[in-house]
């Protein structure tokens, strides 16, 4: 049960993450969603085919290995990019003021 659980919300996650990539309007928030996707998606997949497969521990060790990795790096990988936009001179077309509502 928690194997499908897992698969489902990794689905879930990559296919809102996609809809994000194609419906955000600028370089910042796509690389948002497909970092939301890339990480939050796969990682549950990854985990859902730990419990899920008949392996040796040692593929399932790989798996995990695989799940650390792609928590470490896609978001190293993820502000590499979007601070390769910043200094080329990509600007945000969103502008969100948090604090907008607290000055009237």
């Amino acid at each position: 049960m928690i194997e499908t659980i897992l698969m489902l919300f990794g689905d879930a996650v990559m296919v809102f993450g996609a809809l994000g990539i194609l419906r955000f309007p600028d370089v910042y928030t796509r690389l948002h969603a497909a970092t939301k996707c890339d990480t939050g998606g796969a990682m549950s997949i990854i985990l859902a085919l730990i419990l899920i497969m008949d392996a040796p521990a040692v593929v399932r060790a790989k798996f995990l290995v695989l799940a650390f990795l792609i928590a470490m790096i896609n978001p190293m990988v993820s502000h590499a990019i979007a601070r390769g936009a910043y200094k080329y001179g990509v600007k945000p077309k969103v502008v969100v003021d948090m604090y907008a509502w607290d000055n009237p």
